[in-house]
């Protein structure tokens, strides 16, 4: 049954999101988190870096990951499959649709309509990472007394040396991660 909850849970994200991995990652917070509660705020976070730092699709990747802890290598399986196989098919069904259609300019209207909500979707993806990672432990009360003063100075001096001196992203990352140890492993 949960294998089945996995594939599911994950059909429905790779069936509604549009634009990429980081459009998806609402509907999967939505899916992990409030609708199923396999993995908590935090849990969901450190699976969120994890999928960002390693090789391939952030959605297919975080689906991976959470079907890994929730079920093992069977529900990464199921996890990974629900969240392809709506892409697949939806592909497949307009690249067909497209071809034959293309040169109509409301095929066109359509594309460019969609943009603005995938637009919309990141940006709240970005808020809701950038809130939990902030406000302590993704606490819903975003009082000053509850922000993570060493993860906004982290934040801002990653900004900061990303804007000024466009280092390569994987180094920020790196040097942030370093920085995070020793902040958060030595000092706090």
């Amino acid at each position: 049954m949960t294998l089945l909850r996995l594939f599911w849970s994950f059909f429905l994200v790779g069936l509604f999101s549009f634009g990429g991995g980081y459009a998806a990652l609402p509907l999967i917070q939505e899916q992990v988190i409030e609708i199923n509660s396999w993995l908590t705020p935090t849990e969901f976070m450190d699976i969120l870096t994890i999928s960002q730092m390693t090789p391939g699709p952030i959605a297919i990747n975080a689906s991976t990951f959470v079907g890994t802890k929730v079920a093992g290598i069977p529900g990464s399986i199921a996890a990974t499959a629900g969240c392809v196989t709506p892409s697949c098919i939806i592909v497949l069904i307009l690249a067909a649709l497209y071809y034959r259609f293309k040169g109509l300019s409301m095929v066109q209207g359509i594309i460019k309509g969609l943009r603005p909500a995938v637009v919309a979707l990141i940006a709240s993806s970005g808020m809701s990472i950038l809130l939990t990672v902030l406000f302590a432990n993704g606490s819903s009360a975003l009082g000053l007394s509850n922000l993570d003063l060493a993860a906004l100075g982290l934040f801002i001096a990653s900004l900061f040396v990303l804007r000024k001196f466009k280092p390569d992203p994987i180094l920020a990352m790196l040097a942030a991660g370093v920085a995070g140890v020793l902040i958060y492993g030595f000092i706090l």
